[in-house]
């Protein structure tokens, strides 16, 4: 049985070009990860890619099969439940098509582990804008699209729809996940504003965020404009909602 303190949740839908790479990846890192896949019924045999990599990897990988997409949101919520239920103390999020870059996974776990941050925030904007192979209308749109985010919510940090992230378990605790609304990508932003408003300490790693070489995205403009109506509902919810806050014992760096 793993040893591991740390869980990478990946949710999939047709990633077969990518996902026996990127679990290859993950398991070679010196900082041991496990790894739980949340596939949405994907036609494409990601998930029974996986399954056949369970035979290697029978301590280390896991996956939950769901039937037809049921969102984002849903996927890392059903994923934070199991990494929970399975005691681990450091949770991540990370996308399956390596714009996130595997080796930075060390360093969020450093930042949680050792140097004080609740959620540590892998960011595209921290040091100016870090992103490779995005037409520039879809830079602008990120980049503004979190501006406007952080003016609206007064997170203070420069990548707030960012989809990288690590959690000490003490956040997802305490997060109330049932009560968590969006879906779709707004549940980044939800997920960080709630994190924020209930006292934990959000910070930001730089990053570089490579746009996918393989398989077909799932970005479009609707998924940005859900994010900027749903960041104003969130907001407006907040006038009326008690947040749970950070315990002493949560303070506690490992």
């Amino acid at each position: 049985m793993s040893m591991s303190d740390s869980v990478v949740i990946i949710p999939t839908y047709n990633e077969k070009e990518n996902i026996e790479n990127i679990i290859r990846v993950i398991f070679a890192l010196p900082k041991a990860f496990d790894l739980l896949i949340i596939d949405d019924g994907s036609p494409d045999g990601t998930g029974a890619i996986v399954k056949r990599l369970q035979q290697e990897f029978p301590d280390r990988l896991f996956i939950i099969e769901r039937e037809g997409k049921q969102g984002l949101g849903t996927a890392y919520i059903r994923g934070f439940q199991w990494a929970l239920e399975h005691s681990y103390a450091y949770v991540f999020e990370m996308d399956a098509d390596f714009s996130h870059n595997p080796e930075d996974l060390p360093r969020l776990y450093k930042s949680c582990a050792l140097e004080g941050a609740d959620v540590a925030i892998g960011s595209r904007y921290i040091d100016g804008v870090n992103v490779v192979n995005w037409p520039l209308g879809r830079v602008l749109m990120s980049y503004f699209a979190s501006m406007y985010v952080r003016i609206i919510t007064g997170m203070r940090i420069k990548d707030t729809t960012a989809g990288f992230k690590c959690y000490r378990r003490e956040v997802l605790e305490t997060l109330e996940l049932d009560k968590i609304h969006f879906k779709g990508y707004a549940f980044q932003v939800e997920m960080k504003f709630t994190a924020y408003k209930c006292g934990f300490t959000l910070k930001e790693v730089p990053i570089i965020f490579v746009n996918r070489v393989y398989g077909v995205s799932k970005m479009n403009t609707s998924i940005f404009g859900e994010a900027l109506f749903g960041v104003l509902k969130l907001k407006w919810w907040s006038f009326f909602r008690k947040y749970p806050q950070k315990k002493e014992s949560a303070q506690l760096t490992a």
